[in-house]
Parts: C-alpha cells; structure tokens; sequence
C-alpha cells in the first residue's frame, strides 16, 4: 500500500480494481478525464503516448485500462501532483507502462525526441488567464487558468512530439472551439472528429472532444452529442455505460 500524506484520500476507480490517490481540497479529478479517456479508446496496440499536464494521473491510468499502448508518458508541472500521480501509479501496479515528468511542457523537447509518438492526449486548463472565477487554492488555479502554458503551447507541443499522422486527443470548452480549430490548423494538426458533451437534452453543450491528426487532409466529422444526466438527474445510458455501471 502507497503511503499517503496528511489530506490524501485514495479513491476507488471502479474498473478493473484501479484506484487513484487524491487530495481532500486539491484539484480531483472530473468527468472530463473520465469522457477524454473513453473516446481515446481507440490508440493502437503498442503505442507510445504523452499526456500534456497529467495532474493525478488519471488519464493515463485510464488509458493502461482501456488499451494496449506500450508506454504513456505524463507531464507535470506542479510537484506535489506529480508524486501523487507516482504513487497512484505504483498503488495500480503500472511502473513499466506509466511513468510521470516534472516538468513545465514548454520544456519537454530537452527530455523526449520529437516526431516519436503514435498520440498525445490532454486535458489543459480551459481559461484565459483573467477570465472567470479565480479559485484562491494553488493547485486548483493552475489545473483550471491558463498560468503556467496557454492553449496554444499544447497544441505546438503536441505537434512536435507527434509522428506523422499521429493522433492529438482534447477535451476543452465550447466557447473555445474558434480558437481551438485556428490553432490545430497552424501546427498542422487536421481536425477529424468533434463530440459535444451536453449536461442534458435541452442545455447547451458544456465540453467538447476533439480528434486531430498530424498532416492529414481536411475532414471533419460531427459526432452525434453526449447527454449527461437524465431529466430525473439519474446518469444516462451511455454515461453508464462510460462508468462500466451496467
């Protein structure tokens, strides 16, 4: 058993005896990791990934779950997160797949070859630095403002990483998504795949997926949206079915 620090918590995932440790207070993972790492299901068999500003380390524990890949690399630049993310990575057993850099992004090209990596997956924050509610707690205004690398510092990053026609994986806001296209499309990322994630059938969407692939040729397709709750509140189906509930 991992030892854990004063305010840690260790969560159960609920797939495949996976568990996750966690702050009390701290930034703790949502639905978005959850979604992100579902529709990135698909990554191939023997894949080298990178996860740009892994927090905690749930996508890539998801991703080991999900699918075959050979080796995920998360980056984080918070130094705390990334000895939780170690330790949750030791807790699941999944040293030889997963490991975690502490690292700034914008530095990344001094610790991995670029053009090496079949997809890069991320979950950045989603605000301008200045915009919304700016939450007093460290941890959770870096995870959630652009502070420390902005939208397009992924998106460059990502690029330089990729092979050719290797896959960038997002889960970003809607009010975002013009600036999201224009960026993808300067550092050649083609977008192929868009997935609105709605809270329920009449609200309007409140999350994006997206799919982009390094020098491919223009076409995008929209896919069918993702309804949340229920009007009763109750999970939809398909979220369940996310969840491995049914």
């Amino acid at each position: 058993m991992e030892k854990l620090l004063e305010n840690e918590r260790i969560d159960d995932l609920e797939y495949k005896g996976l568990k996750i440790i966690q702050k009390q207070d701290g930034f703790c993972f949502g639905i978005d990791s959850i979604l992100l790492s579902d529709f990135a299901k698909e990554i191939k068999k023997g894949s080298k990934v990178v996860d740009l500003g892994t927090g905690t380390g749930i996508l890539g524990i998801m991703l080991c779950a999900k699918t075959e890949l050979s080796k995920i690399i998360g980056i984080e630049i918070q130094k705390e997160m990334a000895d939780m993310a170690k330790r949750s990575i030791k807790l699941n057993n999944l040293q030889n797949r997963f490991e975690i850099l502490n690292e700034n992004i914008k530095n990344i090209s001094k610790h991995l070859k670029e053009g090496t990596f079949d997809a890069v997956i991320t979950n950045p924050p989603y605000k301008k630095i200045g915009t919304g509610i700016t939450n007093g707690n460290e941890s959770k205004l870096i995870s959630r403002h652009e502070i420390t690398a902005k939208l397009e510092d992924f998106i460059k990053i990502a690029n330089k990483l990729l092979k050719d026609k290797g896959t960038f994986y997002m889960v970003h806001r809607p009010d975002r998504l013009v600036d999201i296209i224009e960026t993808l499309r300067k550092y050649k990322l083609e977008p192929k795949s868009i997935r609105f994630i709605h809270p329920k059938v009449n609200k309007e969407p409140n999350m994006l997926l997206i799919k982009a692939i390094k020098n491919a040729k223009a076409f995008l397709k929209i896919q069918p949206p993702l309804y949340v709750y229920e009007e009763n509140g109750e999970y939809t189906q398909e979220i369940k079915k996310i969840y491995h509930k049914i």
